[in-house]
């Protein structure tokens, strides 16, 4: 468990171990938009907004909820304490688009 929050500077690291333990990607992007949100509620707390873009066999068969939800448990506590607002893109490789 996460006793969050982290510093600023580690959560893209916490964020990018999270995703590699749980779903093994072939390619990982893990950005901090926080900047974009100065101001915005969830940025006075503390935590970060956040997009990812994961490519990963894990995915094969599911659809794009099943996909965003195995992202949102492989990051687990980080939601609580480090993340205000994931936006996720979940491919299985080869996928285009």
């Amino acid at each position: 468990m996460t006793a969050g929050p982290l510093p600023r500077e580690a959560k893209v690291a916490a964020i990018r171990a999270a995703i590699e333990a749980a779903l093994q990607p072939v390619s990982l992007v893990v950005e901090d938009e926080s900047h974009l949100h100065a101001g915005h509620a969830g940025a006075r707390d503390g935590r970060g907004h956040f997009r990812v873009e994961v490519v990963s066999a894990a995915f094969e068969g599911m659809g794009s909820i099943a996909r965003h939800r195995a992202v949102y448990a492989a990051v687990g506590d980080l939601m609580v304490t480090d993340i205000h607002a994931l936006a996720i893109v979940a491919k299985v490789p080869g996928e285009g688009g």
